[in-house]
């Protein structure tokens, strides 16, 4: 097989894989124990909401509390972009956040929407402050749908591995 054969059919067999790696692209975080416990919080607190609805969100702003430790808290928002909650970021509270992006040009409350809507639930990765901190890091955020005073919305929280 001569040199002009074998590029051809590494060039071929790059076209064929590149869209099929592409569509395996990671979609969840690393299985770890970390990823495992914001899941089953966000499940959690979704279902608090769901029977609560926005008067959980007091319990959910509480430092040292299940919900709200360290970096690691709650964000609730509805499928329109209006932030509802934020534990570790209130100034977002009540404003339209669907425009809000990450340092690479993420839209990040678009994309938590987007999986919430269309799977129920699931994970969204992108850059962000870690409270206390000035420089973005990569974070992974589960959100899951709920229903909030009969809208659509959806509950997260997220973490940095």
């Amino acid at each position: 097989m001569n040199l002009k054969t074998l590029f051809a059919g590494l060039f071929v067999l790059a076209a064929l894989v590149g869209p099929i790696a592409s569509s395996f692209s990671q979609q969840a975080p690393p299985e770890s124990e970390k990823a495992k416990q914001i899941a089953a919080l966000v499940d959690k607190a979704a279902a608090l909401l769901e029977s609560k609805g926005k008067s959980a969100f007091a319990e959910f702003r509480k430092p040292g509390s299940e919900w709200f430790n360290g970096d690691t808290y709650l964000f609730s928002a509805d499928m329109k972009g209006m932030e509802l909650f934020n534990a570790a970021f209130p100034k977002y509270e009540g404003t339209d956040v669907s425009g809000l992006r990450d340092r690479n040009g993420k839209l990040i409350n678009v994309e938590l929407a987007k999986v919430a809507q269309s799977k129920g639930s699931g994970w969204v990765d992108y850059m962000w402050l870690k409270p206390g901190q000035s420089q973005p890091s990569q974070k992974w955020s589960y959100a899951k749908a709920v229903t909030i005073a009969g809208s659509p919305a959806y509950v997260g929280a997220g973490f940095y591995p």
